[in-house]
């Protein structure tokens, strides 16, 4: 196997990162403390919400937004299955029932909201919503639906930070990705578009919610380690049962940094999904899912879905061979061994099923050139080489 040129995923960070990692440090202050709440306070303004709490992770996220919002042993919670697992788990975790949603088709990989529709019972409690690759699902919708059926709207915004919903007419159009439901939750894992290695981040509207969550990711404790080394606090209750969900300084001083990069990135990943688009338009062994829509996304990964009848790992191990790194987004989350036996009697899913057996991820990252995107279109149009 040749060494990859061309890898699916890499970081813009450097030097103000490391710097800002070493000041943290040179504090002896790693835990939550005063940039935590800088990063917090900088999110939420950026993303005009009211509110911002750090956390360990996205997964944290979703699983505090579902014990904010009452989920509990009992209730149903929509989802597709066309997203990573830890949209499916954190519902679980609570004791929850999941029940898996369709998506729209090959075009838009997004969950079908007339398929929702379909799914609700007089169990179902809350929708999480994941806007796949980063372009919004139908929100205005999806929000409809919510309020005629008293739902719980969670949206799981790891693939869209800093993307926009766009519906001209809508009261929604404008709004970022993450602020329209109940709770939004984002991801800072080592291959987003805001990168920290690990963290998450949960915003919100609602004072109750925020306050919810702000307790639960420390053990329920209503003081923090932070206010007693200030002197503010000297004991402490503990109110709910919490978890330990902290972000930690390390995590939000980097956050900082990529938070002044991510406008710059995101439209970094626009230009280069753009000339995939236009190179890849004439491919007839393939289609692109969200052709119709530029804008409106934070291009976090670039699907294309093979057409019927073509071998993946042929496809994927032959570019490889050329050094172009490729992946799987997703493996529908209800065909895992786990939810099969969890959750077998699901309803049908066949667009997800058919989706994710064809698509493949291409390299996207600020990091590329257009001269490899160039190169990278160029190994995906001979397919297949006549020496393979």
């Amino acid at each position: 196997m040749n060494d990859r040129k061309y890898l699916l995923s890499d970081v813009d960070m450097g030097e103000e990162e490391a710097q800002a990692v070493a000041e943290v440090v040179r504090s002896k202050w790693l835990s939550v403390g005063p940039r935590t709440a800088e990063f917090e306070g900088t999110f939420a303004s950026r993303f005009e919400c009211e509110h911002a709490v750090a956390l360990s992770s996205c997964t944290a996220a979703l699983h505090l937004a579902l014990l904010a919002t009452d989920i509990g042993p009992g209730d149903e919670v929509l989802v597709p299955s066309y997203t990573f697992v830890a949209s499916a788990n954190c519902i679980l975790y609570q004791g929850a029932t999941p029940v898996f949603v369709d998506i729209e088709g090959p075009h838009d990989l997004n969950l079908s909201c007339d398929d929702m529709i379909a799914k609700i019972t007089p169990r179902t409690k809350a929708i999480i919503v994941v806007h796949l690759a980063g372009f919004g699902a139908d929100m205005q919708r999806i929000m409809e639906i919510a309020k005629r059926h008293n739902l719980a709207v969670i949206e799981d915004a790891c693939h869209g930070v800093g993307a926009t919903y766009h519906a001209p007419g809508s009261p929604l159009h404008g709004r970022k990705l993450g602020t329209i439901g109940d709770a939004g939750c984002f991801s800072f894992f080592a291959n987003k578009n805001l990168v920290t290695g690990e963290g998450g981040m949960l915003v919100t509207n609602d004072a109750q919610i925020e306050k919810r969550v702000r307790l639960a990711r420390s053990h329920g404790m209503t003081k923090s380690s932070w206010d007693k080394a200030e002197g503010r606090a000297y004991d402490y209750d503990v109110v709910q049962l919490g978890f330990n969900y902290r972000c930690t300084e390390l995590t939000a001083a980097m956050g900082m940094i990529q938070l002044e990069k991510l406008a710059a990135g995101n439209e970094r990943r626009k230009q280069l999904v753009t000339r995939y688009r236009k190179r890849l338009s004439n491919a007839a062994h393939l289609s692109i899912p969200f052709a119709d829509r530029i804008d409106d996304s934070a291009h976090h990964i670039f699907p294309v879905l093979l057409d019927h009848g073509i071998s993946r790992d042929a496809f994927r191990e032959e570019l490889n061979q050329q050094g172009i790194q490729t992946s799987v987004h997703y493996p529908p989350v209800h065909l895992f061994s786990q939810y099969q036996q969890r959750c077998p009697d699901q309803a049908d899913l066949s667009r997800t099923v058919d989706a994710a057996a064809r698509e493949v991820t291409l390299p996207l990252h600020p990091l590329l050139e257009v001269d490899d995107v160039d190169a990278i279109c160029d190994a995906v149009m001979q397919w297949p080489r006549a020496s393979v």
